[in-house]
């Protein structure tokens, strides 16, 4: 049986991988130039809307002050984050040590409920 061997027709080696997919014609002339001016329309719609934009010069100036108050107010929100988890363990933990008391009381309730009940005959 180990002398039978079977082709495997998944295995095909990496230089066969790509070779219909990629074409080998070139494009026409007319395709190329709707490309073309697709690309200068939308380019020329992207520099219409800049332009339109009033103020901009105003804009860039304060960019900088702006990203510095974006970095202390994500500054304070790490801060107060800190404070919001550390509140929150502090409360899941006395919860959860609440739970085991009461847990520790009931077991022990128990423990001495049952000797007391024990009569013997």
């Amino acid at each position: 049986m180990n002398d039978l061997k079977i082709p495997n027709l998944n295995n095909r080696s990496k230089q066969y991988l790509f070779k219909n997919k990629i074409p080998l014609t070139r494009k026409p002339r007319i395709k190329l130039i709707k490309e073309s001016l697709i690309m200068a329309a939308i380019s020329i719609i992207i520099i219409s809307i800049n332009y339109a934009i009033p103020q901009k010069l105003k804009l860039f100036n304060s960019f900088v002050s702006n990203i510095s108050n974006v970095i202390t107010e994500i500054i304070k929100i790490i801060s107060y984050s800190y404070e919001i988890f550390l509140v929150i363990f502090i409360l899941l933990s006395l919860f959860f040590a609440g739970i085991l008391l009461i847990g520790a009381f009931y077991r022990l309730y128990k423990a001495f409920k049952r000797k007391s009940r024990n009569i013997n005959f």
